[in-house]
């Protein structure tokens, strides 16, 4: 029983030290009080590392070493006490408030000023305090799709965008790691845009995590490793967070989780292009709910 634990700890000690770290939240005076443990999860499209042959099996256009900016944000909301996890999607093209940028898309927030800048907009855009933070890329996110075997999902409609490197049929099919990232990735393809792509992330998301977290995963050494080895080195968390940290969060996910966007009123055209305007009430009534 000692070596049996000796080794759990081991490795969750190993897979600790593979998450790579960053100063993601900032402490400032006007910061909300904690309200439940909300997690802001972004997936970036930053090439940074990418070499050209992962460049092109990712279709991920010109190669560098900028930040980026997000082309997934959502909050994840986990009530004090337990219940059903929240997952709230923020359309990339929010035309918000950036702290000390004046009004923008969103996820100019983080191109500008990174994760820091992100979390003040969302804190300050929606009154609640994030705790936790997870960034993936443009290439972790998909070895971490292929390191499960790839993810079976169903279309209602054929999807064909050639700049996210896709041509999809209509009907159910298993998606590797290129093909989900281009999934989750295009936004041309149907009339409502980045909206019809924020549910689908939410649902590839979700389906991921099932996958993950199914016992043909976790209880399979074979499996099991490189997705610990894939997801370990894949994520970037604040510089606080553990490996327990996310696996309190995958604990919460497998209650299942109630996914809403964000309220949207309109669409307006303004100098960063046509963006997304908020429903201020219905915001306002989604974000008192996470409190």
């Amino acid at each position: 029983m000692a070596a049996v634990l000796a080794l759990i700890v081991g490795m969750g000690l190993w897979v600790d030290s593979n998450l790579q770290r960053t100063d993601a939240l900032a402490q400032y005076p006007e910061r909300p009080s904690s309200s439940g443990t909300n997690w802001l999860l972004v997936g970036s499209d930053s090439r940074a590392g990418l070499s050209d042959a992962d460049g092109s099996r990712l279709t991920a256009g010109e190669l560098n070493d900028s930040t980026g900016r997000t082309d997934t944000i959502m909050l994840v909301h986990i009530p004090t006490g337990g219940g059903k996890p929240k997952m709230v999607s923020f359309p990339r093209d929010s035309f918000v408030d950036i702290p000390g940028e004046g009004k923008n898309k969103i996820n100019q927030a983080f191109a500008i000023g990174g994760p820091q800048l992100l979390q003040k907009t969302i804190e300050q855009n929606t009154s609640l305090r994030v705790d936790h933070y997870a960034e993936i890329g443009f290439g972790g996110f998909a070895n971490v799709v292929d390191s499960v075997g790839g993810i079976d999902l169903c279309l209602d409609q054929p999807i064909n965008d050639p700049m996210a490197g896709i041509n999809l049929p209509q009907g159910c099919q298993k998606m590797d790691g290129p093909t989900a990232l281009g999934y989750v990735r295009t936004r041309y393809t149907s009339a409502n845009g980045d909206l019809d792509r924020v549910e689908r992330q939410r649902k590839f998301l979700s389906a991921l995590s099932d996958k993950i977290s199914s016992p043909g995963t976790l209880l399979n050494p074979f499996r099991a490793l490189p997705v610990t080895n894939a997801l370990s080195k894949s994520l970037t968390v604040d510089k606080h967070d553990h490996v327990w940290s996310l696996g309190w969060l995958a604990l919460a996910m497998t209650r299942g989780a109630d996914q809403v966007t964000v309220p949207v009123a309109g669409f307006e055209d303004t100098f960063a292009g046509n963006a997304v305007l908020w429903d201020e009430a219905g915001a306002k009534q989604l974000f008192d709910s996470m409190r």
